[in-house]
């Protein structure tokens, strides 16, 4: 009997993953703008990884093969969670995931390119914003309610999500430098400091040091001309950036729930809702497969 149990579980799990397999498909290619920025950017993926394993940079396939993956996540979310994002926000978060991890990582775009981390940490945060704000309407029971919420509420959420995505954000950069000695914070070099731990008196006094233009470490010259800070500025310059994202959603997203969804923002573009059953693929293939004995 357990044995039979274990069966029709088995069957049953399998019958779910080939349900979910096809509504897989069938949400990928229900936006064609999407659909067509998914497949380009994974055509682009798939031919950067062959040529990392050629060069024998394993890592950099890594992040590659790490990237294929993650550009189903907008789909995945979409079926598993029955949320459905707007084409504008699922391209966004596409080409997000390829700028971050295929042109910042493998290409090093975030070492020769000026200010690209500053880019995506600014887009990041109006993504965030974006997130914080869907997720007053999609854990709202009653959808009628949602506009009836004051805008500043739904503003101020938007916000403060966004702002915790960036602090943690910055606590995972940190815990990876600190403890897999990476570079995640990147350093500045800077030509002055001023700090209390020069004090000889140790009375809290301020000493300055300025116009430094070299730094010895273990007797050699560093050669970067000037005090090497470790990574505080580029953390303070990602949160401002972050902050400032979350603010340009937060306010397109006030004047967006103050006219309850009919006049147009930036916002409008990018927030998700739940699904109906005709978008609801998944229901259909497991009712379309159900009335085939499938």
């Amino acid at each position: 009997m357990k044995k039979l149990d274990k069966a029709a579980r088995k069957r049953e799990k399998k019958k779910e993953k080939r349900n979910f397999r096809q509504a897989m498909e069938m949400e990928l290619r229900e936006h064609k703008s999407s659909f067509v920025v998914f497949y380009i950017l994974r055509a682009l993926v798939i031919v950067v990884l062959v040529r990392q394993v050629i060069q024998t940079h394993y890592e950099s396939a890594f992040f590659c093969a790490l990237t294929l993956l993650l550009l189903y996540v907008p789909s995945w979310v979409q079926v598993k969670l029955r949320i459905e994002l707007p084409p504008a926000l699922e391209i966004t978060i596409l080409c997000f995931i390829f700028a971050a991890e295929i042109l910042g990582e493998v290409n090093a775009f975030y070492i020769v390119v000026p200010h690209w981390d500053t880019m995506l940490h600014t887009l990041n945060g109006f993504l965030a914003a974006a997130v914080g704000f869907s997720m007053v309407i999609l854990l709202n029971d009653n959808e009628d309610l949602t506009f009836d919420l004051s805008p500043f509420f739904l503003a101020l959420v938007a916000f403060c999500f966004s702002m915790t995505i960036g602090v943690l954000w910055e606590f995972f950069e940190f815990g990876m430098d600190w403890f897999f000695h990476t570079d995640m914070q990147k350093d500045t070099v800077i030509n002055a400091i001023y700090t209390v731990e020069l004090d000889p008196a140790m009375s809290n006094k301020v000493i300055a040091v300025r116009d430094i233009q070299s730094v010895f470490v273990n007797g050699e010259d560093l050669g970067l001309g000037g005090y090497l800070d470790i990574g505080l500025i580029d953390t303070m310059k990602d949160l401002f950036v972050n902050f400032l994202g979350a603010v340009v959603f937060s306010v397109t997203g006030f004047f967006y729930a103050k006219s309850k969804g009919k006049k147009k923002t930036a916002a409008q573009g990018f927030v998700p809702s739940k699904k109906t059953a005709e978008q609801d693929y998944l229901q259909q293939v497991r009712e379309e497969n159900d009335g085939k004995g499938v």
